[in-house]
């Protein structure tokens, strides 16, 4: 196939533009594809004031072809693009099984339950569709059950049975068993860790409900169907468990699209490697505990090791220190409290499996408890051997439990392996691919050889829809007292508009101080993310119209707020990883190995990729206005500034927050 290579601009031009451009060889396809995506076209029949867009046939045309010549295929389309149905029609009209996977479950919902019917409707396809989510989000007929049972001793909490009670009645209606669609308990309901299983818990074949079971059934219809939507954490999970091809949760296909694929990589790390969680430890604790009481009361011992698994987890816990801290495993078990919490934990261990050991065939429970504590103590004792290189040892710890990991520096070989092995159509897209129009960055830590390299820029007008201000007089970042500063300074700016404001944060410290500060500052309200689920916090949002949320890492990627309920989006500086992050630590490591330069390759990438993101949350519609703020002196002072203003769209920029204001100003008299 010949190559036309071309670079151009799209940071002066509202047209988007290509990066590579390669002809699609399909003159037949290309007309069809021409054809849906024009005004009178099937788009255009079933979407009210369907628009043609330039990027959307261009990314479309790319699709197809890298699906009729089995291409890996690498995409940047900028908000608005539409990137959804340019990737859906080419897939639905080839007639190849195709996989789907999005970067999160709101997105997979999204697209099975809105964009993929729409478009299903348009064409007139007649396959079959399925949306397939990870074992966790299903009810488990067994342990359901068995939490009844258990649920209604003495000391039972009433509300936690009530919510049972109400899972019960509505199992008995559900035809798929997916608890998102179960409207009696909240998505962070502490229940569902009850009533769902995991890969170390499942009893699979020796179930009770093993005919009955909701994994199955929604495995079974991913089988036979034509499309499947999944998310990347299911994905990447198959391809762990099953590394010599799919079949184990996914089934096989000839298509793989990746939506939200800049968060490939990260995801990837944590299923090549290996890791354990004091939740583990709890659920086989409380497992230990209810086969005793239904099924073994004759065996003391087992309530026993079960109570001593709990304590030998939160004992651990406590040691590591303070929650919401990442922290580098090599460095921690060198202390004398840790080693010796961690020592009783695989004392603990052992005695439980010589406990389960004299249990087994008493009950299917008690044989699959035996699998998992032996599972446990294999997986602590190789997270406790520090010396194997090409890996980062790392431990996280939240208010209650806590997580051990160990994480390979690079995925790129497994990747392309399994790309090599599966072959097919193998599609890659995101609005924040690129770090000054080159993918290097991304396409290395996967591993991908693209055969086409594509990048769109987003149809919106920026120069009249929003204003990009760096403030002047901003102090250092992380000076003693930057929050007072920002406080003081973007206060006024957020009082006069009303709020209709999210202030995106890089640190939880950082959102903790401003949200104080702006609380005793500012008339209006003042949310924060993590008092509520994200859903119902974005709800209030939207809802009170005035309001200022302070947020961090959750908010910057996947949220959508559309129209005048948004039109401010703050940024307290650059989005750079901090330093001591042990990952972090150890990807800069395997660069200099290998001779390459770390800032510029590691961590200025990943940067610029993370404030791409956030700058997203702006412009979400054509109709859109707004400005953003970012506080931060370095883009324009430090030479590195350059290549996050060339990621960015083609804002029209300022450092006088008076111009900022007016723009504001003049939003809010034509809104009104």
């Amino acid at each position: 196939m010949c190559i036309c290579s071309l670079y151009l601009n799209s940071h002066r031009e509202l047209e988007p533009d290509i990066i590579r451009f390669y002809p699609i060889s399909d003159s037949h396809s290309y007309l069809m594809i021409s054809k849906i995506f024009s005004a009178e076209g099937a788009l255009g029949k079933v979407i009210k004031g369907f628009q043609p867009r330039k990027a959307q046939l261009q990314m479309a045309e790319a699709v197809s072809t890298a699906i009729q010549s089995s291409q890996q295929v690498v995409i940047e389309a900028g908000t608005g693009t539409g990137k959804t149905f340019a990737y859906l029609i080419p897939a639905l009209q080839s007639g190849k099984k195709t996989i789907i996977s999005t970067g999160s479950k709101n997105l997979q919902e999204q697209l099975f339950h809105r964009d993929l019917p729409l478009v299903t409707d348009a064409l007139g396809f007649g396959g079959r569709v399925a949306l397939l989510k990870g074992r966790s989000n299903y009810l488990c007929l067994d342990r359901l059950s068995r939490q009844m049972v258990e649920s209604h001793g003495e000391g039972t909490d009433t509300n936690f049975l009530s919510q049972l009670v109400k899972v019960r009645s509505w199992s008995s209606e559900t035809k798929s068993g997916d608890l998102g669609e179960c409207s009696d308990i909240a998505e962070d309901s502490p229940v569902i860790s009850t009533i769902t299983s995991t890969n170390d818990n499942c009893l699979g074949k020796d179930c009770p409900s093993y005919q009955d079971c909701f994994v199955l059934k929604a495995r079974k219809k991913a089988m036979d169907a034509d499309v499947v939507v999944v998310n990347h954490h299911l994905f990447l999970a198959d391809l762990a468990i099953k590394e010599t091809g799919f079949g184990e949760l996914i089934p096989e296909a000839e298509v793989f699209i990746f939506d939200e694929a800049h968060q490939l990589p990260d995801i990837a790390s944590q299923y090549f490697g290996q890791s354990l969680s004091s939740r583990q430890i709890q659920e086989l604790s409380k497992d230990i505990e209810i086969a005793y009481r239904a099924e073994a009361k004759d065996m003391r011992q087992l309530q026993k090791v079960g109570e001593k698994l709990l304590q030998g987890a939160m004992d651990l816990r406590v040691a590591l220190g303070e929650p919401g801290y990442r922290g580098n495993w090599r460095e921690a078990i060198q202390s004398a409290s840790i080693e010796r919490d961690l020592e009783r934990l695989r004392e603990t261990l052992k005695f439980c499996i010589e406990v389960l050991k004299l249990a087994l065939g008493r009950s299917q429970l008690l044989d699959t408890a035996y699998e998992r504590a032996s599972a446990i103590h294999a997986s602590l004792v190789r997270l406790c051997d520090v010396s194997i290189t090409g890996y980062s040892y790392w431990y996280e710890t939240t208010p209650r439990h806590f997580s051990l990991h160990i994480t390979p520096l690079s995925v790129a070989d497994k990747f392309q392996e399994q790309i090599t092995q599966t072959k097919g159509a193998w599609i890659f897209t995101s609005a924040t691919l690129g770090v000054n129009g080159d993918f290097g960055h991304f396409t290395s830590r996967l591993g991908i050889k693209a055969g086409t390299e594509l990048a769109l820029a987003s149809p919106f007008d920026y120069h009249t829809q929003a204003k990009l201000c760096v403030p002047r007089y901003l102090p250092e970042p992380n000076s003693p007292n930057m929050a007072d500063k920002l406080t003081s300074m973007l206060g006024p700016v957020i009082e006069k508009n009303q709020g209709r404001c999210f202030f995106l944060c890089t640190s939880h410290n950082m959102m903790k101080e401003l949200v104080e500060r702006f609380r005793n500052s500012l008339s209006i309200p003042v949310l924060m993310q993590g008092e509520t689920s994200k859903q119902k916090t974005l709800s209030e949002f939207m809802e009170l119209g005035n309001a200022l949320l302070v947020a961090t890492g959750a908010f910057w990627e996947g949220i959508d707020v559309r129209g005048d309920a948004l039109s401010c989006v703050i940024i307290d500086k650059l989005p750079f990883t901090a330093p001591d992050d042990p990952l972090l630590k150890a990807r800069i490591e395997d660069c200099q190995l290998k001779g390459g330069q770390p800032f510029s390759q590691v961590q200025l990438p990943d940067a610029v990729i993370t404030l791409k993101q956030g700058v997203g949350r702006l412009i979400r519609d054509k109709t859109d206005k707004g400005v953003l703020i970012i506080c931060d002196n370095r883009l324009v002072t430090r030479d590195y500034g350059g290549v996050f203003l060339a990621s960015l769209p083609p804002i029209p920029r300022t450092r006088d927050l008076a111009v900022v204001q007016d723009f504001l100003a003049q939003i809010k008299e034509t809104d009104s």
